[in-house]
């Protein structure tokens, strides 16, 4: 826990008792508390002293907590700024969060959690920017504005939905923003939600008691393991419904009553979650909760494809031809100009992931120390600056509702058949090996078995 001497916390709040209430327990944790019962209080404190952090309720006499967020971050950028909602109140504090506070806390107050929220905004300054940001490999625009942002995002305890192409390293960057926040010191956990039966899941994610031969045997579970860390929610989407409701819950509760508890147990834990699919087809399927996936996505980083940065090509591949030259204890080898060009006019439609199985099968490939293009075996695709144009997740909503379909066909309809289509058509090329159709479809063995069964599409053999 860093030193609190001397550090400054304004508090802004209409009601005395709770100004009091967090003035004395700031007093107790060695801060000297600044209390005000309006924004233009507020505004005249800030003025006349500086602040370490800054604790505001949302409704205030002569405005609210949002306008004094946007003020500190034009005027005062440098203060963490918590809200103070009413419970159950989750829409204003996901849109505090969004302009800029870091996190909320509910009424009635929880000291304990009060406290914890106060350490977290005492934190944000203490964190060297920019850490390990030398993990991002290129130089490109894209990549710096990325650097930028994920430095930016650290600074916030709000949840983080990152959206990309398979390859593009979400988890890497999940990682680097654990990595850059206040939250460094303490646990990262990565926790896939594809591959388990509705009862592992919940117990993976919540927790549970057993009792095996006469021992009680306890599994905290992946969220109480992130406690005071970071929790990656990598296939978001493979969540099925009654969990999704329990996860919304436990985050705006921050506790949770793992199976066989007789009590709930508070958490603090900052999420970042990403899917394999984009969530806007399981929204309209109702698939996956709306109010869940506005409470996961607060603030939305979306990650540059491999084709819109071919200017960083060459770098990535140097430093992946070091990598597998310290893995195999060799020289690293090197591309010669022309294998330099084909990699720059290739779509990468693996992104990262598929650049370094190119170059390490090149490596394999070539007897001396220099690569060429027969050594890539690139498969046939459009140049570079064909490819697709990079897409919001706004966009692809919006694409999703606009498509061309018949003015008598429903909206459900016509996305089933596209659907069905594609479905088909990948278990025809596989020879209907449900496994390899999933994947072909970028989609896990059990999504796949989910919109069968939806679709009726006959499931009379099975192939997990």
């Amino acid at each position: 826990m860093i030193t609190n001497a001397n550090k400054t916390v304004l508090v802004v709040d209409d009601e005395e008792d709770l100004r009091h209430l967090i003035s004395v327990t700031l007093t107790r944790m060695g801060l000297v508390p600044v209390a005000v019962g309006s924004v233009k209080g507020a505004k005249q404190a800030l003025a006349e002293q500086p602040f370490h952090l800054c604790l505001t309720d949302m409704n205030l006499p002569d405005g609210n907590g949002i306008e004094l967020v946007q003020h500190i971050k034009r005027h005062h950028n440098a203060i963490p700024v918590a809200m103070i909602t009413a419970y159950g109140n989750m829409e204003t504090a996901t849109l505090a969060m969004k302009e800029g506070a870091y996190d909320f806390i509910a009424k009635p107050v929880s000291l304990p959690r009060l406290r914890h929220l106060v350490e977290d905004g005492l934190n944000i300054n203490q964190v060297a920017s920019l850490t390990n940001m030398r993990q991002l490999i290129g130089s490109s625009a894209k990549i710096e504005e990325l650097r930028q942002n994920i430095n930016r995002f650290a600074r916030s305890q709000a949840p983080i939905y990152i959206d990309g192409e398979q390859g593009t390293g979400k988890q890497r960057i999940a990682h680097l923003i654990h990595q850059a926040s206040p939250r460094r010191d303490k646990p990262f956990i990565h926790f896939s939600c594809a591959g388990f039966s509705d009862e592992q899941l919940e117990a993976a994610l919540f927790g549970q008691v057993q009792n095996t031969q006469g021992e009680r045997v306890e599994d905290k579970g992946a969220i109480l393991s992130a406690d005071g860390g970071t929790l990656y929610l990598e296939d978001l989407n493979e969540i099925p419904l009654h969990l999704q409701l329990q996860l919304l819950r436990a985050l705006e509760e921050k506790s949770l009553r793992p199976r066989g508890y007789n009590q709930d147990i508070p958490f603090n834990v900052r999420i970042i979650s990403s899917s394999h699919q984009p969530l806007a087809q399981a929204l309209l399927e109702r698939r996956f909760r709306q109010d869940l996936y506005y409470r996961l996505n607060v603030i939305e980083l979306t990650l540059p494809p491999l084709r819109n940065r071919p200017e960083d090509i060459s770098l990535l591949a140097e430093y992946y031809l070091e990598q597998l030259a310290n893995y195999y204890q060799n020289e690293p080898k090197q591309l010669n100009q022309k294998a330099e060009e084909a990699l720059k006019m290739y779509s990468f439609p693996g992104n990262l992931q598929e650049l370094e199985n190119i170059l390490e099968r090149a490596t394999t490939l070539a007897d001396g120390p220099h690569i060429d293009p027969r050594h890539l075996k690139l498969p046939e695709s459009k140049p570079a600056a064909q490819a697709p144009a990079e897409e919001t997740q706004q966009e692809r909503e919006q694409a999703i509702v606009q498509a061309e379909r018949p003015a008598e066909q429903s909206l459900e309809d016509y996305l089933q058949d596209i659907e069905r289509r594609e479905i088909l058509a990948a278990l025809d090329s596989t020879l209907w090996n449900r496994t390899a159709a999933a994947k072909r479809l970028g989609m896990s063995f059990r999504s796949l078995r989910y919109r069968l069964k939806k679709l009726g599409i006959d499931q009379s053999s099975d192939d997990a």
